[in-house]
């Protein structure tokens, strides 16, 4: 697929969501990326991509805010704090954040979508839904009708949250985990991965589901593998 490029952009970050964004932006969005930023004191390497990897202290020396937009590729560390933070900095010099929306997403046109959001392949975003800024939906996910996610989220891969839900801000929500129709979850929470929630609960709360126990009986043993 060919999109023609209209915007340029830079990625902020040099770690494995970095090199994802490069790949979505280059190839399903009209952003050309032209260079790579992260905070002096991390700058390891001065290239990526062929690209530039420049000191973010000393962005607006090389990429102008009146040319550029920029996109924050950071995960969710410090319950999305870093990411927070580093977009912080970024508008304090004058860019305008870049979102991203797969081309192969189900997004309905009534649905109210924040600054610098990153929605990725294959999410369904229902009706009436209400996303704040700086959400990530890493690929995968259902987002039920007349629900809401606050600021600075990030929902990993195929998470269910159900219709009328209500997702306080800061929060992550791990892979495969569901939250029931009709929930509150306060701010600042982290859902472990394949936890269901069926209660309100929150905020700074963790569920962080348990490991299943492995059986006394061997797998080999068990489907009666013959060596």
């Amino acid at each position: 697929m060919t999109v023609t490029k209209t915007k340029k952009l830079v990625v902020i970050g040099d770690s494995a969501f970095a090199e994802i964004a490069y790949e979505y932006f280059t190839h399903d969005s009209p952003y050309e990326v032209r260079g790579f930023s992260v905070e002096a004191a991390y700058l390891e390497r001065v290239e990526l991509f062929g690209l530039p990897v420049v000191p973010l202290e000393e962005l607006e020396k090389t990429f102008a805010p009146s040319e550029y937009e920029v996109s924050v590729a950071v995960a969710y560390g410090q319950l999305n704090r870093l990411r927070a933070r580093l977009v912080g900095i970024v508008k304090s010099k004058g860019y305008h954040l870049a979102s991203y929306i797969s081309s192969r997403a189900f997004v309905w046109q009534n649905v109210t979508l924040g600054e610098h959001c990153f929605i990725f392949e294959n999410n369904t975003v229902q009706p009436f839904v209400v996303i704040g800024d700086n959400v990530v939906l890493w690929s995968g996910n259902h987002i039920g009708h007349h629900s809401r996610i606050g600021d600075n989220c990030f929902v990993s891969s195929q998470v269910v949250i159900a219709g009328f839900c209500s997702i306080g801000d800061n929060c992550f929500l791990g892979v495969n985990s569901t939250i029931a129709n009709n929930i509150t979850l306060g701010g600042d929470c982290w859902i472990g991965p394949g936890v269901t929630l069926r209660k309100n609960a929150g905020p700074d709360v963790i569920f962080g589901g348990a490991d299943p126990e492995v059986s006394k009986v061997p797998a080999k043993r068990f489907f009666r593998v013959k060596e």
